[in-house]
Order: C-alpha cells, then sequence, then structure tokens
C-alpha cells in the first residue's frame, strides 16, 4: 500500500512538471503584416562600409543581442523568457526579406518584440543594424 502512494505521488508529480513545461513552451510568432511604405524602403547605407558595419554591429550588441543572440540565431540570454521564440537571421527564409522589411520588424516591433524609434533616434545607425544583420546569413 505504501508503494502503491509513492507511486501515484511520483505520477502526479510528473504530470504537474509535464504540464507546466507544455504550458510555458515558446511558440512561434505569426507573420509580419508590413505596410507597403517599408516593404518598399531601400537601405540609405552603402552595404559592406567598414564603418557602418562596426556602427551596426555595435547597436546591436547594445539593443537586440540579449534576445537574438551574438550570431542572430535567436538564443540570447533573454530568448528563453519570452512566449514566442525569437528569430534566426541566418535562415534563408529571414534573409529574403527586404531590407524595409527587416528595418521595420526591428524597428516599429510588435508584441514582445518592441519598439526602437526612441532608443536608435540615428536612421543611419538603423539600416547599419540592418546591414549587419544581412551578414549573418548562414
Amino acid at each position: 500500500m505504501k508503494n502503491s502512494i509513492k507511486l501515484i505521488a511520483i505520477i502526479c508529480t510528473a504530470i504537474v512538471f509535464v504540464t507546466a513545461n507544455m504550458a510555458m513552451a515558446q511558440k512561434a510568432g505569426g507573420p509580419w503584416t508590413v505596410p507597403a511604405k517599408y516593404k518598399s524602403m531601400k537601405t540609405t547605407v552603402k552595404a559592406g562600409d567598414a564603418s557602418i558595419n562596426t556602427v551596426g554591429k555595435e547597436t546591436y550588441n547594445k539593443h537586440c543581442k540579449s534576445c537574438h543572440g551574438a550570431k542572430g540565431l535567436g538564443d540570447g540570454p533573454k530568448a528563453a523568457n519570452l512566449k514566442t521564440s525569437t528569430s534566426n537571421f541566418s535562415t534563408a527564409k529571414f534573409q529574403a526579406y527586404s531590407d524595409g522589411e527587416i528595418y521595420y520588424m526591428s524597428f516599429i516591433g510588435r508584441d514582445e518584440m518592441p519598439n526602437f524609434e526612441k532608443k536608435i533616434l540615428d536612421e543611419a545607425d538603423r539600416w547599419a543594424v540592418v546591414g549587419y544583420i544581412r551578414t549573418m546569413k548562414k
């Protein structure tokens, strides 16, 4: 009888842990609805410019790295605490977005992706981040 009670307690505990883990699992975010204005935007900085890459990397490290990770894989230290999974910038699917779409997703944001318009004021710095994200492709 004692063994049966222990077994039931162990099973109940396991069920609680499994249920809690399933409830806390991250979900993929839905598709982005990017306004046409942004889809057609083109970068204002020269791709491959070393100074732009430096500014883009520094700005990325300050504002984006904590969720998206050092290599843009979506594995930053804050990512695990989010309800939705963060984008992996290295994928072909992500890299297929236009510069304007990446700009919109990165600086206008939605849901858990915050708006950075007031944190990154300089337009050239924003485009430098977009350019830096482009370097993260596989």
